[in-house]
């Protein structure tokens, strides 16, 4: 590993790297952030109703050119194509973009989560791989906010804390703390919070911690 260790992200969505980079900024200040962006893996996937193998192909693809450009470490920032990062086989770390917020929620002992997404396939993906994660005595549940998307895509920060304040103040009763399973949606966290007065746990700031621990023990 170099003196400033590279780490790739891999993007789906413009949106997503400005919550990733600033993570890594504030938890892993040395790093040199190099940026990959699939604009197509989304909306791909959305119109299959989900990955199938051309798309988890395509994702290694990408993983496999950042480790050969020289990063020491990869991030994927879409949570859909997770499953892709875990499976894959590197003598580099490769993390899934919330495989450590998940390890969070668990440390922390919510059993009540609501899954928040911007569209369904991401939503039941995201439920579903938490509900694995943790077991039977954590109910998930999950919403998926359209106009969130909208909001990403026009880079319109207020619309994307009203659109995910108003679907999540209805259900803040019934739950102990909020997911947000993409990073384009992680820069509402504190003020979702604030507004329904619950934790609001993001994949970005963990996995940075993580990285930033991999490559420590690496290089010991």
């Amino acid at each position: 590993m170099s003196t400033a260790p590279r780490i790739a992200l891999i993007n789906a969505v413009p949106a997503s790297i400005p919550p990733a980079q600033d993570a890594l900024a504030k938890a892993f200040p040395q790093a040199e952030v190099w940026n990959l962006l699939d604009d197509r893996l989304l909306t791909d996937a959305d119109d299959r109703g989900g990955l199938d193998d051309d798309l988890r192909e395509r994702m290694n693809r990408l993983i496999t050119l950042a480790l050969a450009g020289g990063a020491d470490g990869v991030l994927l920032t879409c949570s859909l194509y997770g499953q892709v990062a875990q499976g894959f086989s590197a003598d580099k770390p490769v993390l899934a973009p919330d495989e450590n917020a998940v390890a969070d929620i668990a440390a922390a002992g919510y059993r009540r989560v609501l899954v928040v997404a911007s569209f369904t396939t991401a939503k039941d993906d995201s439920a579903a791989r938490l509900t694995a994660a943790l077991g039977d005595a954590t109910e998930v549940t999950g919403v998926a906010v359209p106009a969130a998307m909208t909001a990403t895509k026009t880079g319109d920060h207020e619309a994307l804390v009203t659109a995910l304040t108003d679907a999540c103040r209805p259900l803040a009763a019934d739950v102990d703390a909020v997911f947000l399973a993409q990073y384009s949606l992680a820069p509402t966290g504190d003020r979702l919070s604030e507004a329904i007065g619950l934790p609001v746990v993001s994949g970005p700031a963990s996995a940075a911690a993580a990285l930033r621990r991999l490559l420590a023990e690496d290089a010991a």
